[in-house]
């Protein structure tokens, strides 16, 4: 019984549920901060949404894909006609302009053993629990540059940029597309914040007062180096003039004639 329990609050707690509606989700905040970021989308891998797909004695495997939001008016398709997932890649679509892309594989999610929300909070297991929970679209920065890469190429995303994403259940041994999700609502990337708009510790200054802020203590620099500048030359001055003033009345003192004594 507190296996089920445990099935039914992990579902509900990343709205997964099997009377939810079937589409992927953005991963819980307590799990993934900062999602998305300006090239990832953390979602929520699909915890018990094929359950009623699955046969036994066969073995299945989940494809990802991944389209930007402008590419609906072109192509949503991620199958052929014979039912066969495509194996359209991120270059061929454009960085998913033109239609969808796979952009990950992996086991099906198991629905009676999910991960323990309580192990989050354990640092020796807090890895493994996000690995089972989620999956983070665009993580990959090196494999579009790798001429030995032979998975599924997942690179990062582009920022400020709408997407959709859509899981497919695929028969491992025909190669055949079971079922399917919806696409996703859709989900935006940040955007690239402008120095103007920056928040800066202390005060939480704009970008522009730090500019203004600089340029102002330049200026008291410089005038604080030409008053420095100033004061040195004009004890210097004051020092040659001493001088030239001793020297000339050690002249006069030499150039006057002195008394001659009479003798008596």
């Amino acid at each position: 019984m507190y296996r089920h329990w445990v099935v039914f609050a992990f579902c509900c707690f990343g709205e997964l549920c099997a009377d939810q509606t079937l589409k992927p989700q953005l991963a819980a905040s307590q799990l993934a901060t900062n999602n998305p970021t300006l090239t990832t989308i953390a979602l929520e891998k699909p915890f018990c949404m094929f359950d009623n797909s699955l046969s036994p004695n066969k073995s299945y495997v989940i494809y990802l894909y991944a389209m930007k939001e402008s590419a609906v008016a072109v192509s949503s398709l991620v199958t052929d006609n014979s039912s066969k997932p495509l194996d359209s890649t991120f270059q061929q679509t454009s960085r998913g302009e033109l239609g969808p892309y796979k952009a990950a594989l992996f086991n099906v999610p198991n629905c009676a053993s999910p991960p323990k929300l309580a192990d989050v909070g354990n640092v020796n297991k807090v890895a493994d629990v996000l690995k089972q929970y989620l999956f983070r679209v665009g993580d990959d920065g090196t494999c579009l540059y790798d001429p030995n890469f032979l998975g599924v190429c997942n690179p990062p995303l582009a920022p400020d940029t709408t997407y959709r994403f859509k899981y497919v259940l695929v028969e491992s041994t025909e190669g055949i597309m079971k079922d399917q999700t919806l696409w996703s609502d859709p989900i935006k990337t940040r955007r690239v914040k402008l120095p103007l708009k920056i928040d800066t510790w202390p005060g939480r200054r704009s970008g522009s007062m730090i500019v203004i802020t600089s340029i102002q203590s330049v200026l008291v620099f410089l005038l604080l180096a030409g008053l420095l500048a100033s004061v040195s030359s004009a004890v210097m001055r004051s020092e040659d003039a001493s001088a030239e003033t001793r020297h000339m009345s050690q002249s006069i003192q030499q150039n006057e004639p002195r008394p001659q004594l009479s003798s008596e």
